[in-house]
């Protein structure tokens, strides 16, 4: 603003006077500025608005938190590579917009550590019992044989239902790529037993199914019955005609970057039903790596300063851990925006729509401390 003007428009604006009042090349000079002036202030409402964007609110309904890599241990290793860093990885998550966690259970001790983080972290954290079909052999090997393994897995369910602590059954189900962990009749005897204690529970399922979908479905027909909340089908990698199979069933599909590795899985995806979708990132795997086919798409969705997509952390390898860091090849619930954007980005939509979609049908599902039913 000229010096000559700044009377003038100090009068204006305490009343004084009125533009009208002014010469033709005073008026000219006002009206130019007040226009600069508004074209400023409407330039930053604007700023203002999108930065209070929507929040995204993601649920994380596939992470397994009580893996030994977030204690530091690699591959078995005897000593750790880096302390225990599981706070961080939780804040990270948080600050990404991870609302909630449902902390998958694999055997009955990891069962066991998935209540015990729902109890440190109440409201955030949630946890499934069960006993993963690469681990069918426990059933066998427990001190007083299978039935005693069914039912402490079936106390403990109870016991942490009644204080809201678990929410799901699971990860159960049948895996024949995997055989040599587990034969084909073990499996299969343990999932139906499994799935007998989930109905009797009235529990929700968190299920696996890799190479077995005949059999997989042969033992949960049976029952959908008496399963009305049905379940989520987790890390789901099968092609479009077993998809749409579960979802006539009623079942939940679940997508992590390893639902995201090839073009036919992306076609999956993209016709997985928005009602039907749940999100997750079921670290410390599954991570969006460079080969996937979701990587071309994440490249080709504009990201928001990489918000929610684990860009905002600096990464190290696990040998040169540092405080605050994020460990290479480790992944986390921070990256379950990744995903969100995949799945946008193959379905044609906004982000924004996929992940309250996701959000409600997990709530809708698991209930994670949210009325299932919102108004």
């Amino acid at each position: 603003m000229t010096a000559i003007l700044k009377p003038y428009v100090h009068a204006t604006l305490h009343g004084i006077r009125r533009p009208q009042s002014y010469s033709p090349a005073l008026r000219s000079a006002y009206n130019s500025w007040a226009e600069t002036v508004r074209d400023d202030l409407y330039g930053e409402r604007m700023d203002e608005a999108k930065g209070k964007e929507k929040e995204l609110r993601y649920a994380d309904v596939g992470i397994n938190l009580t893996d030994a890599t977030y204690c530091g241990f690699y591959n078995h290793h005897s000593a750790p590579s880096h302390p225990p860093d599981l706070p961080s990885v939780i804040s990270r998550a948080t600050s990404a917009g991870v609302r909630k966690f449902m902390v998958t259970g694999s055997d009955l001790d990891q069962s066991l550590q998935a209540i015990e983080l729902a109890k440190q972290y109440p409201g955030q954290c949630y946890a499934t019992v069960g006993v993963h079909p690469c681990s069918a052999r426990s059933f066998d090997k427990y001190q007083g044989g299978g039935e005693d393994l069914l039912k402490e897995l079936e106390r403990v369910a109870r016991e942490g239902m009644k204080v809201g602590w678990v929410v799901a059954f699971g990860e159960i189900g049948v895996d024949f790529d995997r055989l040599g962990l587990a034969g084909k009749e073990v499996q299969e005897k343990w999932f139906q037993r499994q799935v007998e204690v989930a109905v009797k529970l009235q529990l929700p399922l968190f299920l696996h199914s890799r190479a077995a979908h005949t059999s997989f479905l042969s033992i949960l027909r049976p029952h959908i019955v008496n399963l009305p909340l049905r379940g989520l089908v987790h890390s789901f990698t099968g092609p479009l005609t077993e998809m749409q199979e579960l979802i006539d069933l009623g079942f939940h599909i679940g997508v992590n970057g390893c639902s995201l590795k090839t073009e036919e899985n992306l076609e999956v995806v993209k016709a997985v039903p928005l009602d039907r979708l749940q999100l997750e990132t079921d670290g410390p795997w599954c991570e969006i790596r460079a080969s996937h086919a979701g990587m071309s798409v994440l490249k080709g969705v504009q990201g928001r300063d990489g918000a929610g997509e684990g860009e905002a952390w600096k990464k190290v390898k696990k040998e040169k851990w540092e405080e605050g860091a994020m460990v290479k090849g480790r992944n986390e619930p921070c990256e379950i925006g990744k995903v969100a954007r995949v799945v946008a980005g193959v379905k044609g939509i906004g982000i924004e729509e996929v992940v309250d979609a996701a959000w409600r049908n997990s709530v809708g599902m698991f209930g994670l401390g949210e009325e299932r039913n919102p108004a």
